[in-house]
């Protein structure tokens, strides 16, 4: 019998996907739970069927558990209404099980805050439901950790871009373009400064606060590369592809390529993020765990030899 951690990772989607592989990559023992078949990439990762907004079947699938990542997510218009069942259901199996729980977080209680240096410090000032919602649930989680309940550790991540990363601002509304010649998405005003967050660095800033007590009972800035204008994010990938890009800026919202009718009626009171100044810092994060972000260009260039592998016949590079 294996007696070494038990790392078990709650979502299947880009996040989840990747914190398991970063886990694997480490030698760590992991479990991969979803509520959908979670397909087999790698023969080291545990796979678990579950729905994880029963609290029995959240227990049972993280029996063993030394660290849970909760990287769950849900469509946008039943975010409301499932949530907070899934945050009761991850909060009773960690407890239960004495492990310790990482937490993959959002901007979103920060509502519109200064953008010029968005930091662990700034205010929770959100207004939109879905901010004030995030907000409840960060609260619920951190009075969990000061109970003495679990060790718990949130941390907070930018727009995400990078392989597997579909339902994004720079996902594939974006890439699958800026490959073929085809127009790609911008949104808002573009020449504002803009925080994104590469997947690769969401699941290493998570596994790092999963293998690293430090970071326990807080909120952490996960790595991520200072704010650029996003048409300075569009110049780097016009010189990686070699063309320019035909960009389609949407300054008010209708449905665009993934994102259907429903998606943004419901992505409506989070646009404001798109019309201010936003710069996540995560200097906190890097100077207590030394753990830098992935530079723009080998971002883009992993996301561009992911999506050209994905959506053509054509194999990445390197």
């Amino acid at each position: 019998m294996d007696t070494t951690p038990l790392h078990v990772v709650l979502g299947a989607g880009p996040a989840g996907t990747a914190i398991a592989a970063e886990l694997a990559q480490r030698g760590l023992r992991v479990r991969h739970v979803s509520r959908s078949e979670i397909p087999l990439t790698d023969k080291r990762i545990e796979r678990v069927r579950a729905d994880l907004s029963i609290s029995e079947a959240a227990v049972e699938a993280t029996s063993g558990a030394a660290v849970v990542y909760h990287a769950v997510n849900v469509p946008y218009h039943q975010q409301a209404e499932v949530l907070p069942g899934i945050t009761a259901s991850v909060l009773t199996a960690t407890a239960h099980h004495g492990a310790r729980l990482v937490v993959l977080d959002t901007l979103y209680p920060y509502g519109q805050a200064d953008g010029e240096a968005i930091t662990e410090r700034t205010p929770w000032a959100a207004t939109s439901h879905k901010g004030r919602l995030r907000a409840e649930l960060d609260r619920q989680y951190l009075a969990t950790h000061r109970a003495g309940e679990a060790g718990v550790a949130l941390g907070r991540a930018a727009d995400f871009f990078g392989p597997g990363v579909l339902s994004s601002t720079l996902g594939g509304a974006f890439f699958p373009g800026a490959l073929t010649g085809g127009k790609v998405l911008g949104l808002g005003d573009l020449a504002l400064p803009h925080s994104y967050t590469y997947i690769g660095d969401v699941a290493r800033g998570l596994v790092t606060l999963g293998t690293d007590p430090r970071g326990d009972g807080r909120v952490w800035h996960l790595p991520t590369n200072p704010a650029l204008a996003t048409t300075e994010v569009h110049r780097m990938v016009e010189e990686l592809i070699g063309r320019p890009l035909e960009v389609d800026v949407l300054t008010e919202l209708v449905a665009y390529g993934p994102f259907d009718e429903q998606f943004i009626g419901e992505y409506a009171e989070m646009f404001y993020q798109h019309q201010i100044p936003q710069n996540m810092v995560s200097a906190d994060f890097e100077a207590t765990f030394g753990v830098r972000p992935t530079p723009w260009r080998e971002a883009l260039q992993a996301t561009l030899d992911w999506y050209r592998a994905a959506f053509s016949s054509q194999p990445p590079r390197g």
